[in-house]
């Protein structure tokens, strides 16, 4: 069985990504990228669909025993893990090197700390999503032994310095290492098709991955008390970002439960508008320029002359086909099925993306982020789209599988949308239909007041005519449609903090007993929701509270300082995708309001 989700470790190189066990485990990684097909798919498994085991041992009954101790080296996504044993304590460093236009390689360094540690590799490749058993054989070339394992057009090459052998449809290599050796093991993909790549430099590899997140990190301009879990969600983001892109995936992973042994799995390996904007926002409030403009420079290819046609999700280099469909011979985490690859989301209509893509280049130009003449015309067609369109009843934030309703959140986004555009003319003094547009802002918002507010309760709802709560209503004071200190606000936190959160104080996105999302079972206390009161918390005065409900959502995180989607109160367990963009994200922004607060954006909040 896979470990807890919490257990595994992130290592990747911007292009893809592992997920590594306490027991040296690499259960889950896909190759050459991060929607690729997986050649690890234990994860989502057991060990007969790949995996790559390296930890003390030697016997083939012996069972894998957890490190003792793990940590990534200083600001980085190198991965270092160190057992005790009776003969010695022996520590294996995993990372993957940034590559650039190179072959994505896995590397994996023993280094013996004391005594004699007898080791373990045990190596199972399949292809496919565990499907398919590639032909492995080994290969002479220059003195040197080499395994590749071939299955149609993926071809994956170890090299290590230990012999390996075959059994049982895996490949092993048993050795020793004392104190102040250390043995290199590589895996490179590379296309089948093409000649086989050089075996790498593992020691220079090792070096040159260490000064690229050093100096990636020291750009961090936040220097607050909590800038040990922001740098890390930094660099957590940093390593979901696909270099070659700029197209930033929502997770690594596909089908880790929300609710295990549940139906409610979903591919996150894609990029999601919402979750792009919300990440490009909290790496310009830190200093990260470069990654802002790689950002904004794949959505204008992603949508290209189409933005009547937005879609809410894209592949990483901006594909628009990501056709869902289920893997049967997986039985996925725990039980939890089906496993999904593809979206089916990426059809839905959800009208607060435009909002939040709105938002994103508002605070590009307030930053100081060049001017895209590209960048200001999509912004104005978004608003002409919404212009006709804001009216209709979306898939919400959520992405329901229900009916479609008027949700609360995504008319309060189509505001923020009109209203920052509106700014935008204004500061810029450029042409445009600004008293047309004037109007249809506060038309936008005379309606959400009149339709999506119950007096009785004072409290927003999540649709009309809905009794409903949301917690994405927190985020009403974070966007400027109202003060936070409006009495309809607090109504609302206090609504959602009394009607929404867990034992844990931690918030449900909403009541999944209603049968809004057309989906049966049920979920966890969603993080990003439970950041958001957080924040809510501070804009109304709160700020013991809110730094109490803070710091408890950081003691959740792993010992890695990583976080999944969700957490589970029952089973004070992580669940969801991991790691999860759009948890680490908020951290940051909550981190950054605790710190150095930020105010909502000033807008027309006059009450209609």
């Amino acid at each position: 069985m896979p470990a807890r989700i919490e257990d595994y470790a992130l290592i990747g190189d911007m292009q893809t990504a592992a997920l590594v066990g306490r027991d040296g485990s690499v259960d889950w990684l896909c190759l050459p990228r991060f929607d690729s097909p997986a050649v690890f798919a234990g994860l989502l498994g057991t060990d007969e669909h790949g995996f790559w085991r390296l930890g003390p041992g030697g016997d083939t009954a012996a069972p894998a025993v957890p490190a003792d101790r793990r940590r990534y080296r200083g600001d980085s996504l190198i991965l270092e893990q160190e057992w005790d044993t009776d003969g010695g304590t022996v520590r294996v460093v995993d990372f993957m090197p940034p590559r650039g236009t190179a072959a994505p390689q896995l590397i994996r360094i023993v280094e013996g700390v004391s005594g004699t540690v007898r080791m373990r590799s045990a190596l199972r490749m399949r292809f496919s999503y565990g499907r398919v058993v590639p032909w492995v054989r080994r290969v002479e070339e220059g003195g040197q032994s080499r395994t590749v394992a071939v299955a149609g057009p993926d071809s994956v090459w170890l090299d290590g310095e230990a012999e390996t052998y075959g059994r049982d449809l895996t490949t092993y290599a048993d050795f020793t290492v004392t104190a102040g050796e250390r043995i290199a093991f590589a895996l490179t993909w590379q296309a089948s098709h093409l000649d086989a790549p050089k075996p790498p430099d593992a020691e220079g590899m090792l070096d040159a991955t260490a000064d690229f997140w050093h100096d990636w990190a020291d750009q961090c301009t936040y220097q607050g008390p909590y800038r040990e879990a922001v740098i890390r969600s930094l660099i957590t983001l940093k390593g979901l970002t696909y270099a070659p892109t700029g197209g930033i995936v929502a997770a690594p992973t596909t089908s880790l439960p929300e609710d295990i042994g549940g139906e409610r799995n979903w591919d996150y390996r894609y990029t999601w508008l919402r979750d792009a904007a919300i990440t490009l926002s909290s790496l310009l409030r830190t200093g990260y320029r470069d990654e802002a403009k790689a950002w904004r420079e794949w959505l204008l290819r992603a949508v290209a002359g189409d933005p009547e046609n937005l879609q809410i999700m894209y592949g990483i280099a901006g594909e628009r086909e990501l056709t869902e469909s289920s893997l049967d011979w997986l039985p996925g985490y725990e039980g939890s099925q089906p496993v999904r690859i593809g979206n089916g989301a990426a059809g839905q209509l959800q009208l607060d993306v435009y909002g939040e893509v709105v938002e994103a280049l508002h605070l590009a130009h307030m930053t100081g982020l060049v001017r895209n003449d590209h960048a200001h015309q999509l912004q104005l067609r978004l608003i002409d789209y919404l212009e006709d369109h804001w009216q209709n009843p979306d898939e919400g934030i959520w992405e329901v599988r229900g009916p479609r309703r008027h949700f609360v959140h995504s008319k309060v986004m189509a505001w923020v949308a009109v209203d920052r555009t509106i700014k935008l003319l204004e500061q810029a003094d450029e042409q445009g239909p600004l008293e047309r547009w004037r109007a249809l802002r506060d038309t936008i918002h005379a309606d959400v007041c009149e339709h999506g507010y119950d007096p009785d309760r004072n409290t927003f709802t999540q649709s009309y005519g809905s009794a409903e709560l949301d917690a994405s209503l927190l985020l009403i004071p974070q966007v400027g449609f109202l003060p936070p200190d409006d009495k309809r606000v607090i109504g609302t936190i206090e609504a959602i903090q009394r009607e929404l959160s867990t034992e844990d104080g931690f918030v449900l996105r909403y009541p999944t007993d209603g049968g809004v999302d057309g989906l049966p079972g049920d979920e966890g206390a969603f993080l990003a929701c439970s950041f958001w009161l957080a924040d809510a918390l501070a804009l109304i005065g709160r700020t013991d509270e809110a730094r109490d409900l803070f710091e408890r959502l950081l003691s959740i995180r792993n010992d890695l300082g990583l976080l999944a989607e969700e957490w589970d109160p029952r089973l004070k367990r992580q669940v969801g995708n991991f790691p999860q963009a759009f948890s680490h994200v908020p951290l940051i922004d909550t981190a950054l309001r605790l710190t150095q607060p930020l105010g909502p954006e000033s807008g027309d909040t006059t009450a209609p």
